[in-house]
């Protein structure tokens, strides 16, 4: 990843509107700042969050708050707890994650 045209700022996550993503079961909240090709995320999933597709997209994820199980197509469960973190390429592996007890969760991709 090569990060081109963004100046030094900072971002109050606070003050970024949350956009509403539902899954199969319960809700996705996304802050997100796009940096040209960069997506860059702070998401709060509900207690009972559980994804509505198989991703595709690559994504280093960071585990804030709260526990996120991720299930590979391959039917490993990876679970996340707070401080750790997942890398996966675009097309590399789908996962689909959910997030018994909630979660909160930086991503970049």
């Amino acid at each position: 990843m090569l990060l081109r045209d963004i100046p030094f700022a900072t971002t109050d996550w606070s003050t970024i509107e949350p956009t509403e993503h539902k899954g199969d079961s319960g809700t996705a909240w996304w802050r997100t700042r796009t940096f040209g090709d960069l997506r860059v995320r702070m998401v709060e999933y509900s207690a009972g969050y559980e994804a509505d597709h198989w991703c595709e997209k690559g994504h280093i994820l960071l585990c804030l708050e709260g526990t996120l199980h991720t299930r590979l197509r391959d039917g490993r469960v990876v679970i996340l707890k707070p401080g750790m973190s997942y890398q996966v390429a675009d097309g590399a592996e789908a996962h689909r994650s959910f997030a018994p007890t909630g979660a909160r969760l930086f991503i970049v991709d």
